[in-house]
C-alpha cells in the first residue's frame, strides 16, 4: 500500500524514544493508532498525540474506522501503530495489503506467555500471527531499527 512505512504492534502506543529512532529511517507524516478503547479516549489521544515526535499528526481509529481509511488509500507518509496483532486480523482479512508487521513490543499480561525476550502472546495472538505468516506477511521483532530484527516464522510457523 502506498504510503504505509510501517506496521507496528507496541503495548505501548508511541514510546518517545522509540518511535523517534523510527521515524530517523522512515520519516511519517502520520501515525494512526488502531485501537477500539483509545479511538473512543480523548484524554488518552491527547497523551499520545503530545508522546509523538514534533509535527507529526496522531489519530486513532477503531478497527472499523481504520479498515475505512486504508481502503480509501493514505495521502502521507504513515505509520500504523496497534497493541495487538488481534487489531489488525481485520485490516489483513478484508484485503488490506501489509506486507510486514513489526513488533517492537507486547509485555506480559494475563493469558500470555513468552514468544521471545520481551514479548508475550495468547494462544489467539499467536493464531493471529501465524495466519499473518501463512499469508506471506513478514512479521519480525525489532524494538528499534539498529537492533537486530528477530524473525518470528523461526518458531511460531512451526
Amino acid at each position: 500500500m502506498e504510503n504505509l512505512l510501517l506496521v507496528r504492534i507496541d503495548d505501548r502506543l508511541i514510546h518517545g524514544q522509540v518511535m523517534t529512532a523510527w521515524m530517523k529511517t522512515l520519516p511519517a507524516k502520520q501515525i494512526i493508532v488502531i485501537d477500539d478503547k483509545v479511538a473512543k479516549d480523548d484524554f488518552m489521544l491527547f497523551v499520545l498525540q503530545n508522546a509523538a515526535p514534533s509535527g507529526l499528526k496522531v489519530i486513532a481509529l477503531t478497527e472499523d474506522e481504520a479498515l475505512i481509511k486504508l481502503q480509501g488509500g493514505l495521502d502521507v507518509p504513515s505509520f500504523v501503530l496497534a497493541k495487538s496483532p488481534l487489531s489488525l486480523k481485520k485490516l489483513v482479512e478484508n484485503g488490506i495489503d501489509i506486507r510486514a508487521v513489526n513488533i517492537g513490543g507486547m509485555g506480559m499480561k494475563a493469558g500470555r506467555t513468552t514468544v521471545y525476550k520481551n514479548v508475550s502472546a495468547t494462544d489467539e495472538e499467536r493464531q493471529c500471527i501465524k495466519d499473518f505468516l501463512d499469508r506471506g506477511i513478514d512479521v519480525a521483532i525489532q524494538i528499534i531499527p539498529s537492533e537486530k530484527r528477530f524473525e518470528l516464522n523461526n518458531i511460531l510457523a512451526k
